[in-house]
């Protein structure tokens, strides 16, 4: 009975001494959640003032591709010279298709990681029959090891981006994306990651950040702003599609850590909610067995003084 609680009081020091790391890891992650929730809305203003730069410019851009969905142009060079202007928001043919694919590079944040791959692997078996079909680039070392493991064709990987990242550390990311897609590696881009919903609840997206579709000149219609633009508003639009798709880019990577933050933020709660209430149950179980031990020593001795009576 001895060696019995000793082994219970073990495994109480044990778990207590977990429930403290994980409560501290709580802790850790609450406080990254907090900051890069703050970074993460200041961001949000750039981006959505860029984009409504880009729609602007892009507004005539965007009727003529409207245009040439509907007439066969008679102009080849006519055609070339546009092409050159707004690549970035050209639909060319889709001969194969790139996935940039955001995970962790720890554990320790529940079922965060599983979630993506999960649903990217079921994303490539739907969409895809050959393996040359797509091309994958992984963000994390979690999903890097995944896909190599599974022989998935992997392009380029990144590991060790830092829990509030800013846009210096990743530009290698943003612009190894871009210039893949003018080189024509792959001809449309999905962004693939756990997309920040709250504390408690996050979800998979799959956006389609390359080529640029996603704007709307109706969206300006009506907005009395006007630029001025030197040297023409061609050049201009030419250097900054690419900085407003490295801000898309940018932005998936910043959700997703937020997204990482709040599940390993859940993840230790649990984990420390679990030890409270194995500690609770091994008291118990402690005091009991030791109430049993003390019970049985009493009326061990109360039968021995009865027999020397």
């Amino acid at each position: 009975m001895a060696e019995s609680l000793m082994d219970i009081k073990r495994q109480i020091n044990s778990t207590k001494k977990t429930g403290q790391i994980t409560q501290a890891m709580q802790m850790v992650s609450g406080a990254k959640l907090s900051q890069i929730e703050k970074r993460s809305g200041q961001y949000q203003l750039y981006a959505d003032r860029v984009r409504q730069i880009v729609t602007h410019l892009a507004a005539a851009q965007l009727l003529e591709l409207e245009r040439q969905e509907t007439e066969e142009l008679t102009n080849a060079d006519a055609s070339k010279q546009h092409l050159e202007v707004a690549s970035l928001l050209q639909q060319r043919p889709v001969k194969k298709t790139g996935y940039l694919v955001i995970t962790s590079d720890r554990g320790l944040v529940g079922a965060y990681n599983s979630t993506i791959l999960k649903a990217m692997m079921q994303m490539i078996t739907q969409d895809h029959q050959n393996d040359a079909d797509y091309v994958v680039m992984a963000v994390g070392g979690v999903g890097a090891d995944f896909f190599k493991n599974r022989g998935v064709n992997l392009a380029y990987e990144y590991r060790g981006v830092s829990d509030v990242p800013t846009f210096n550390e990743v530009r290698e990311i943003v612009k190894t994306a871009v210039t893949m897609f003018d080189n024509e590696v792959f001809d449309e881009l999905y962004v693939c990651y756990n997309h920040h919903v709250n504390s408690l609840t996050s979800a998979f997206r799959a956006e389609k950040m390359l080529p640029i579709s996603d704007l709307d000149a109706s969206e300006v219609a009506d907005t009395p702003i006007e630029y001025i633009t030197e040297p023409d508003p061609d050049a201009v639009l030419e250097a900054i599609l690419p900085q407003y798709a490295e801000s898309l880019i940018f932005g998936a990577i910043m959700d997703a850590k937020t997204a990482e933050h709040a599940a390993s933020t859940t993840a230790m709660k649990s984990a420390t909610d679990n030890a409270n209430d194995l500690i609770s149950k091994l008291s118990t179980t402690y005091n009991r067995a030791r109430q049993s031990a003390i019970t049985t020593e009493i009326t061990e001795i109360v039968g021995g003084a009865n027999a020397l009576e």
